[in-house]
């Protein structure tokens, strides 16, 4: 039914007027007589993670991120298991919300995951501090409220200093929490990209001189040698010879088009060439090296590569990067009861996110026929939405249909036996023979 005008009046409420009620002075716009504390202000987000200036400036960004994005697409949750272990249902849990809806104020699950992966690579290990409990974990039972990723700064006995995102404060504050409360994961590829002499740092360290050597090129200095028509051995000659520079040079920068005019005598040399060296080849060697060791292709960050391609992806890089992150968190806080119980924090990688829509249509007959899943899955990995009728959530096979969904009676009488030699009825097999009884039904 339409709102009517007079009740739209009376309860409509507008994000600019604060409200409508002119007495109630707490809500009233923030004007130079009225305003009101909101805490600290930053114009950029205090809380995201930067990387360092040496991987900023080189292709290792883009590596880190699109590991950390696609690791961040895969569906963490709370669940429950079987005797052997096996996926049951997913529990509603307030650590369920954290993992994929709102892990704080500033984050929602997806991104605590891309924070942990980006953070984890660049420290090497990585600290998920829950900051909001519904009790005191030091006395009991808890349940987790909100999570934020912390730098660890100091390793001791049984706790841990880390850096970590004061919300009231806006700002980062160093405190010391216990290991047991926290989960420290550690980057399973840390050999490949954090050891000091890894594969990752080598290849930045190249780029870095890559770098240096493309910003020397590009500075915009000449480097020319000037050969004067005399010799340059007492301090007279040499003070002649800076003068005869530094008119060149004058020359040159006051001169509209950068021209300047030498002696017929004097001869100029630039240097300016670039210089030969294997850098570049050593860079491309270590990249393939790189992508070999992390599972990566080429046509992975084009976007081209097939279905075998990306689940070798998915399997050598971001299935080892997964299991660090919630075996760890299961065995924080999943207590020994709850694992006793069947709990766990694990993940779900859609076998189906790769398989290309002209092969869906031979999957999904062959899922359903040999009663793997039920239909309705199909439907919503497509999606269309659930249906409603009960064959489409039975694990059964549909190209053979229940006799009262046929529309055949019940009760009719059985079919006759078959011949195991030619496959018939005996029925047709003997109706010719004067010896044999044929068979009829009743009436």
């Amino acid at each position: 039914m339409a709102t009517s005008f007079w009740t739209r009046y009376k309860h409509e409420w507008n994000i600019f007027s604060a409200n409508k009620d002119p007495t109630d002075i707490k809500n009233v716009n923030v004007t130079s007589e009225h305003w009101e504390n909101y805490g600290p202000a930053n114009s950029t987000r205090p809380d995201r993670v930067r990387l360092r200036f040496d991987n900023e400036r080189t292709i290792v960004a883009g590596l880190y991120n699109k590991i950390a994005m696609d690791v961040s697409e895969v569906r963490l949750r709370h669940e429950m298991r079987d005797e052997q272990h096996r996926f049951k249902y997913e529990i509603n849990s307030s650590l369920n919300d954290c993992l994929n809806y709102e892990a704080n104020i500033d984050q929602i699950g997806s991104a605590l995951v891309t924070d942990i992966v980006l953070s984890m690579f660049q420290e090497g290990s990585v600290a998920v501090v829950p900051v909001d409990y519904d009790s005191n974990p030091y006395k009991g039972s808890f349940d987790i409220l909100s999570l934020r990723v912390a730098k660890i700064v100091d390793w001791y006995p049984e706790h841990i200093k880390v850096d970590l995102f004061n919300q009231a404060l806006q700002d980062r504050k160093e405190i010391t929490v216990p290991k047991k409360l926290c989960a420290i994961i550690e980057n399973p590829l840390y050999a490949v990209m954090n050891q000091p002499n890894s594969t990752l740092q080598r290849l930045i360290r190249k780029l870095a001189y890559l770098d240096a050597i493309d910003k020397q090129s590009s500075s915009g200095k000449l480097d020319l040698l000037i050969q004067l028509p005399y010799t340059i051995k007492t301090d007279k000659k040499r003070d002649q010879a800076f003068k005869r520079k530094e008119d060149i040079e004058k020359q040159l920068f006051e001169s509209k088009y950068g021209i300047a005019y030498i002696d017929g005598t004097e001869r100029v040399t630039q240097l300016n060439r670039p210089a030969e060296n294997n850098l570049l080849a050593q860079i491309e060697y270590l990249t393939s090296m790189l992508y070999n060791q992390l599972g990566l292709t080429e046509d992975v960050f084009k976007g081209t590569a097939d279905a075998v391609v990306m689940n070798n992806y998915y399997k050598r890089t971001i299935s080892p990067i997964l299991n660090a992150i919630v075996v760890e968190m299961s065995r924080k806080w999943i207590t020994k009861t709850a694992r006793t119980q069947g709990q766990a924090i694990g993940y779900f990688l859609d076998p189906l996110k790769f398989v290309p829509v002209t092969e869906m249509a031979a999957i999904a007959d062959s899922f359903t026929r040999n009663a793997i899943v039920e239909s309705n899955v199909f439907r919503d990995e497509l999606g269309y939405p659930v249906s409603d009728a009960p064959i489409a959530e039975e694990l059964s096979n549909k190209n053979l249909y229940p006799t009262d969904t046929m529309g055949i009676d019940p009760n009719a009488p059985p079919v006759p036996p078959m011949d195991q030699g030619t496959g018939q009825s005996y029925l047709d097999v003997n109706m010719n023979d004067p010896a044999v009884t044929p068979y009829y039904e009743d009436g």
